[in-house]
């Protein structure tokens, strides 16, 4: 691996407090990112391509989970001081429908060939089923404990979800909004979670281990377990270049490589405090990370690899 594997490319100022961010979400089609200011209660739109914020939107308080489905004009978002997902057109950037969900909404998947979005609920242990059709909650899925995040597995078109405080991969038929597997994982406290579905993989990251652990999705057997940075949350890879980055609670952004079905590490890449969420763009490679303090004001860091 190169001496740094990813260079800064800027910082630019974010509206609002020095607080607390969490998922994102890219539209390839415009271009947009989709940022939850969770301590701010503000949902942000970032335009990639000029570099800015396009707008702010108000009334999302402790914003976490956000879900764009640009074939639909649809992001979602999870309002958990709230208690409910909020369903916005991403057109004229109006709330269309807020719908109640449990204790504790977080991670968001959508299952094309139903229509139809899964939310879970990680503290009250469940998983939400929204009918993208109707904007209304259809079916409620008890996980068993404290659900992490959620992915879609365009492979089996079967919905994954981390159950952390069971320490399983969870597999959910979305045609019938059941649960059809639950498959042991090694780690302490499955939370993160990205799906590799052409390379039938699954990337798990553990917060209570620091542990990432490399999936087979036709076995359910885990076939590497490397160490990453302290508390390692969200996840997002890159497809053209097939690096893996895993964002975390501390100050590094870890950065894989995935080679022939196999995993390698590159670097623990210092990039700023609560470095946990993380974004990519597949056409221009460029890596996003919002950071809650620099200099006194939240910035969004905007990275691109060394490796091409």
């Amino acid at each position: 691996a190169p001496a740094q594997v990813l260079l800064p490319l800027a910082d630019v100022p974010l509206p609002g407090r020095a607080t607390r961010f969490d998922y994102q979400s890219l539209d390839p089609l415009t271009g947009r990112l989709y940022i939850a200011h969770m301590g701010d209660g503000k949902l942000l739109v970032f335009d990639t391509h000029g570099r800015n914020v396009v707008a702010s939107l108000p009334d999302f308080p402790v914003v976490t989970g956000v879900r764009v489905i640009p074939e639909l004009h649809r992001v979602l978002a999870s309002v958990t001081a709230n208690h409910e997902v909020a369903i916005v057109d991403t057109g004229t950037l109006k709330v269309v429908e807020r719908v109640a969900d449990g204790d504790f909404p977080d991670g968001i998947a959508f299952a094309p060939a139903v229509g139809k979005a899964y939310v879970s609920d990680e503290r009250g242990g469940h998983e939400t089923v929204i009918d993208m059709k109707t904007n209304r909650r259809v079916a409620t899925i008890d996980m068993g404990g404290e659900v992490g995040n959620t992915q879609y597995d365009a492979g089996s078109q079967r919905i994954l979800a981390n159950v952390q405080s069971r320490n399983q991969l969870v597999v959910i038929d979305p045609g019938v909004d059941a649960i059809t597997a639950r498959h042991p994982l090694p780690g302490d406290g499955p939370h993160g979670l990205e799906v590799v579905a052409p390379e039938r993989l699954a990337f798990v990251a553990c917060e209570g281990d620091g542990q990432l652990l490399v999936v087979n999705l036709d076995t359910w057997k885990t076939m590497q377990t490397f160490s990453s940075g302290h508390e390692p949350d969200v996840l997002a890879f890159d497809a053209g270049l097939s690096l893996l980055y895993v964002g975390t609670e501390s100050n590094v952004v870890s950065v894989f490589r995935l080679q022939k079905g196999r995993l390698a590490k590159l670097e623990e890449v210092p990039v700023g405090p609560d470095a946990h969420s993380i974004a990519v763009d597949p056409a221009t490679h460029e890596v996003f990370v919002p950071l809650r303090n620099v200099g006194g004001q939240p910035v969004l860091r905007i990275m691109k690899p060394a490796l091409e």
